[in-house]
C-alpha cells in the first residue's frame, strides 16, 4: 500500500475534478442541485483518503466502493444538470468522462488490493 493517500493519482484526479466543478458552479443559483453535485464530487476524493488512512486493505476497499458510489451519483447529477441546461452539453460530457475515468481507476485500485477475489493483507 502507498504511504499516503496524497501519493495516489486517483485521489489527485478526484480532487482536481472537485475543484473544477466547484469553480464551474460558482455562479449557479440552483443551490439544492449545486450543493448535491459539489457534495458528491468532494465525497469521491474524501472516501479515497479516508479509506487509505484506515490502514487495512479491507477498510480501504470498502471506502473505495463508497467512492465509486459517489462517482455514480455525481454522473447522474451531471446528466440531470445537462438536461435542465444547468451545465452545457460540452462541459457536462467533459465532467462525465472525467468521472468515468476516475471510476475506472478506483476499480483498478480495488483489483490491485485483491487476490482471487479476496483482500490482500496489509503486508502484501
Amino acid at each position: 500500500m502507498t504511504t499516503s493517500f496524497e501519493d495516489l493519482e486517483v485521489w489527485k484526479k478526484a480532487c482536481r475534478l472537485s475543484v473544477d466543478i466547484y469553480n464551474y458552479l460558482k455562479a449557479v443559483h440552483d443551490y439544492a442541485l449545486k450543493d448535491q453535485i459539489c457534495r458528491s464530487a468532494v465525497s469521491i476524493a474524501s472516501n479515497i483518503a479516508e479509506g487509505q488512512e484506515r490502514g487495512s486493505n479491507r477498510e480501504f476497499i470498502r471506502f473505495l466502493r463508497i467512492a465509486q458510489g459517489s462517482a455514480a451519483e455525481l454522473r447522474t447529477q451531471l446528466y440531470i444538470s445537462r438536461e435542465i441546461d444547468l451545465i452545457s452539453k460540452v462541459d457536462s460530457n467533459d465532467f462525465i468522462n472525467r468521472v468515468k475515468s476516475i471510476s475506472q481507476m478506483i476499480q483498478a485500485l480495488i483489483r490491485s488490493l485483491t487476490v482471487n477475489g479476496k483482500q490482500k493483507t496489509v503486508n502484501e
